[in-house]
């Protein structure tokens, strides 16, 4: 007689936050309950970056020019947003997901997956966990969230948009909370949905799969995967089918190691020369450098990113023989990167990045041309200061200003300048 093998139990939750940095800016200030708030930048190349459910009443969506968002919804209040506040709450969203699982991998700072196989045992089956961290957060934090349970990754994603709340000039629906797509339901729960609920279905994609006729997953599917590949390349096209047919092989995987650490900006008014955007090198480097010594990582890796005018984006790059992690190295080479670059037709958007990450900086000692003596030290204090007074409490003297010392944080204009910068 052969056994019987028990059917596989939904074990990958997806979290994702609702309306996260809306919802965070409403805690710290209440008297914005109820009102459409928008998350952004305010200038004429400012976008959205989040809004609460009542600005989505409006039709008002997450990277919107907030110049149409404005148009939508005059009444709306308009957030510059506090970066370092969100990662804050992110910080104790996660110690949540790990009181559960230590298996958590996140995403972005409102969304994570979780493996929660091993916790069954202790907390019960996959719905039983979600509803458990829906309430902890609630609770602990005064968030809200939506979580998808499935068998994998890809199709507890989607779970946890089905279980969002939705809205419209009708008003707010409250959503399912938890979405739960047993064994063997995958597919019947995936193919009525929009094609473009796929990973990498962009609008390019979706018009070429509209010639096909193609509208949802489910007719996505019935198309032969040769087909598909020859319309979208081999890539892509056998991307597109397995995820179709709800194949998605891949785990959870905590702890993923940063890739990079950057800081870009866009300008309320675009610039024509090199002076300017050379102390804009300054100050993203001396921010950028930051961010790696606060977590212990340097990089061998510097990058420029020049968007201009009309949007032709261009990057350039150098490869360092060790990994630094100092303000003063990585704003040298972005500056002689720059000197490159021709500004004359405008340039609208200027980032510094670092990349080819270590978590040993210690080797940056025997750079000779850019590691005086006592230039560690100095960065040593500089932290210390910073960590007692405040990130702007110091810093290079090349930015201090008629209104003193001009430094640009993680989430500066981050989704485009205000109205007035």
């Amino acid at each position: 007689m052969t056994a019987t093998l028990p059917e596989p139990e939904p074990t990958i939750l997806h979290v994702d936050m609702n309306a996260f940095y809306a919802a965070v800016e409403v805690l710290e200030d209440p008297s914005l309950a109820g009102k459409p708030v928008i998350v952004g930048g305010t200038g004429d190349r400012g976008v959205v970056a989040a809004c609460s459910y009542e600005a989505r009443m409006f039709g008002i969506r997450s990277a919107m020019p907030s110049t149409r968002a404005r148009r939508l919804c005059p009444h709306a209040v308009f957030i510059p947003g506090h970066f370092d506040l969100y990662g804050d709450y992110s910080r104790r969203i996660h110690e949540v997901f790990k009181a559960f699982t230590p298996l958590v991998e996140g995403i972005a700072l409102d969304e994570a997956f979780l493996d929660v196989a091993g916790a069954r045992r202790l907390f019960g089956p996959a719905a039983s966990i979600a509803h458990a961290i829906r309430d902890r957060i609630r609770d602990d934090l005064g968030l809200s969230c939506s979580v998808g349970a499935a068998t994998t990754k890809f199709i507890a994603k989607l779970a946890s948009e089905a279980a969002k709340p939705t809205a419209s000039m009708k008003g707010i629906e409250p959503g399912l909370g938890v979405k739960v797509v047993e064994p063997g339901d995958e597919l019947a729960f995936l193919h009525p949905l929009p094609v473009q609920a796929l990973w990498g279905v962009g609008p390019a994609t979706f018009e070429r799969l509209s010639r096909f006729g193609v509208r949802t997953v489910g007719e996505l599917a019935e198309l032969p995967e040769a087909t598909l590949t020859t319309a979208l390349g081999a890539a892509t096209g056998s991307h597109l089918h397995a995820l179709a047919w709800a194949r998605d092989d891949r785990r959870v995987e905590p702890d993923r190691a940063t890739k990079s650490v950057s800081h870009e900006e866009t300008y309320a008014h675009d610039h024509h020369e090199l002076e300017p955007l050379r102390l804009e090198t300054v100050r993203m480097a001396d921010s950028v450098a930051s961010r790696l010594r606060a977590h212990h990582l340097a990089g061998r890796t510097i990058n420029l990113k020049v968007r201009f005018h009309d949007f032709r984006t261009i990057t350039r790059s150098r490869t360092l023989p060790i990994a630094v992690d100092r303000g003063t190295v990585i704003a040298r080479v972005a500056g002689e990167l720059l000197e490159t670059i021709d500004p004359t037709s405008g340039v609208r958007l200027l980032g510094v990045g670092v990349s080819n990450l270590t978590e040993d900086a210690a080797e940056q000692l025997t750079l000779d041309d850019a590691d005086p003596a006592g230039w560690t030290d100095a960065d040593r204090a500089v932290d210390e200061i910073r960590r007692r007074f405040g990130d702007r409490a110091v810093g290079p003297a090349a930015l201090v200003g008629r209104d003193g010392l001009l430094l640009r944080r993680r989430g500066d204009q981050q989704w485009g300048p205000g109205a007035d910068d």
